[in-house]
């Protein structure tokens, strides 16, 4: 038997095509052929156990190898095989069948993964990095002949009686002088190690070297031998594959490590397992999150039916739960499309849904089981509830159980249980309730224990979300606000009724006024003279609540760069109730009025971090001199 033909298409060559926009992302020729063996693996074994196949399965691994002198690459599986008339059937008919629409639909493609996988297409990779490709095959059935399948890149293809004498297919690719990166050990070793390494059938890839122990030595130490075994390049039953009640927390955590081995230990992990009505199972782990570049580089990694395929999960999985580490696995998730299609896919959305109401589950049983270590966890946990309250109002329903907000004093509180705490105290005469709150409790601390002298309480806002996280919370309270404490004194921050006035006389409070700012001599800073107790500071310098936390946001993003360009303005205040400012007014001296207005003036910028430089020195001697 022998026979030539011509692939059927309507239209231009395909092969060009495939290359052309394929080229960037060649290294899934490996992966579309090995998924094909592991295929082919597992339709044997189905077949075995519906008794369709009697004869022994024997051992299932599949050979991925290669030959530097010969320029070739061989993936080989055990699996049904086929006979001629499947090649003919599969390879040349079904796999172009879609040809023309493909053609069509596919020129304007960008991205590999909007072609592979589509029509059939999935074997024909090979020709990405072969200018000729052969199968070699023995089918399943009974007293089949072997069969060989040659082509070399055009539509033209040659079937002949083939010499394979074991059931299952050998794939040979004679790689073009373009490819021959792809004749590397090193370089196969990674693309199998990254698209591979969970897959349900065992993939040999040559052998490796390991250490054995070979008996003891005169002193009764171990001896090590160095010995050559199969090198398996994967794990055929990961634990998203296995029911949870099997697994130990000891196995979560060696999983962990296996994706990322520079990582500390996660805090938790949620373990996803749903057949209707999508499939999907997963782990995903919480992470401590140390810094930005554990979060690039940690990534969700997305498989289908334990294939590989990405780890940019954004349509998939909700945008505030990037930050999770771990896998997903769902044969539902249309992988082989453009993001558009994936974003309106219902499967998507509906799996979207999913993780965001398993994680939420997750967080609250962990709240309501231990409260305790729930909050010890929250400084690493808060992050991503925050975000997730943020960016999604389901999960503010559900997280505002069990979102916890922190004072300065690291006691934690519900939103529900702070209101109940800080209502008695923190209501104005304008009936508003004010949450105090601080991003730096050190440079703060002048402010919040003004705060705390009215038995006012103060929240710490201190992670790099709070600034958006604040302006959102305001949105979701009724009849409440949040002040930062330095942002005015605690006065005006909190009015009440019977506050303090200011005892200077209008003449006197412009005196005053003048006198501060000639000694300033800075037009950011605009000086107000206000009544305050005689116990507070001379001076503050606060900067307006809703500019600065505009520019606190735009510092973290959130499309408020406009803001963050803004000149940074700052509001004076002095107390003309205070002892410091009367003695300004008995002075008669007017350079000694200006160098206390200076120093008072000075001390203020101290408390808030914002005195540096020649103006740091100058007032450090000139504190010397009034000693």
């Amino acid at each position: 038997m022998q026979e030539k033909g011509t692939i059927s298409i309507h239209t231009e060559n395909i092969f060009p095509i495939i290359k052309k926009f394929l080229y960037s992302d060649n290294e899934i020729f490996l992966r579309e052929l090995v998924s094909n063996a592991v295929d082919a693996s597992q339709k044997i074994k189905r077949l075995a156990a519906l008794g369709e196949y009697k004869g022994e399965l024997g051992d299932l691994t599949i050979d991925v190898s290669f030959d530097k002198d010969k320029k070739t690459i061989t993936v080989s599986d055990k699996g049904i095989g086929m006979t001629a008339e499947e090649i003919k059937k599969y390879i040349n008919q079904i796999a172009f069948s879609g040809a023309s629409e493909f053609v069509e639909k596919f020129k304007d493609a960008k991205d590999a993964n909007e072609i592979i996988g589509k029509f059939g297409l999935g074997f024909y990779s090979a020709f990405m990095v072969a200018d000729t490709v052969e199968i070699h095959s023995l089918s399943r059935e009974e007293g089949a002949e072997p069969a060989k399948w040659v082509c070399d890149g055009s539509t033209e293809f040659e079937i002949s009686p083939g010499t394979k004498t074991e059931r299952g297919t050998d794939v040979i690719l004679h790689v073009n002088s373009e490819s021959e990166e792809f004749l590397d050990k090193w370089k196969l070793q990674e693309i199998l190690d990254k698209y591979a390494k969970f897959l349900p059938v065992p993939i040999r890839f040559g052998t490796k070297s390991e250490s054995v122990e070979d008996g003891v030595d005169d002193k009764g130490e171990k001896k090590w031998k160095s010995v050559e075994v199969d090198n398996i390049i994967n794990t055929t039953h990961p634990i998203w594959t296995q029911a949870p009640s099997d697994l130990t927390d000891e196995d979560y955590l060696k999983f962990y490590k296996e994706l990322y081995p520079m990582s500390e230990d996660p805090l938790f992990w949620i373990h996803l397992n749903v057949d209707y009505p999508f499939n999907l199972t997963g782990v995903l782990y919480f992470p401590k999150v140390k810094n930005d570049f554990d979060l690039q580089r940690n990534k969700i990694k997305l498989f289908s039916r334990q294939v590989f395929i990405t780890d940019e999960v954004k349509d998939i999985v909700p945008e505030f739960l990037m930050l999770l580490h771990g896998v997903i696995d769902s044969p539902d998730i249309p992988l082989n499309v453009s993001r558009s299609f994936l974003q309106a896919d219902s499967n998507v959305k509906k799996i979207n849904n999913y993780i965001t109401k398993k994680v939420a589950d997750k967080l609250g049983e962990l709240f309501k089981k231990d409260r305790k270590v729930y909050e010890e966890k929250w400084k690493d946990i808060g992050l991503f509830v925050k975000y997730g309250m943020i960016s999604e109002d389901k999960f503010y329903e559900k997280g505002k159980d069990f979102a916890l907000l922190t004072n300065t004093n690291g006691e934690h509180f519900t939103l529900d249980e702070y209101q109940e705490k800080v209502k008695p105290y923190q209501t104005g005469k304008d009936e508003k309730l004010v949450y105090l709150y601080a991003t730096d409790a050190d440079k703060q601390d002048t402010f919040i224990q003004s705060a705390n002298k009215k038995e006012y309480d103060v929240l710490l806002m201190d992670s790099p979300i709070d600034s958006h996280f604040i302006q959102h919370l305001e949105g979701k309270l009724e009849n409440a606000s949040l002040k930062r404490v330095d942002a005015d004194v605690v006065d005006k921050l909190i009015e009440k009724e019977g506050g303090y006035e200011n005892l200077l006389t209008e003449e006197q409070s412009n005196k005053v006024k003048e006198i501060f700012e000639k000694a300033i001599d800075n037009k950011t800073y605009s000086v107000e003279v206000q009544g305050s107790s005689p116990e507070e500071l001379p001076v503050t310098v606060t900067m307006d609540e809703f500019m600065r936390r505009m520019k606190d946001m735009a510092k973290n993003g959130g499309g408020m760069g406009l803001y963050g360009s803004f000149p940074d303005n700052y509001k004076v205040g002095v107390n003309g109730n205070h002892p410091v400012v009367d003695k300004i007014l008995k002075s008669e001296d007017a350079a000694e009025q200006e160098r206390l207005a200076k120093q008072a003036f000075d001390l203020a910028l101290l408390s808030q971090g914002l005195l540096t430089g020649k103006e740091l020195t100058a007032f450090v001697k000139r504190s010397v001199e009034l000693i």
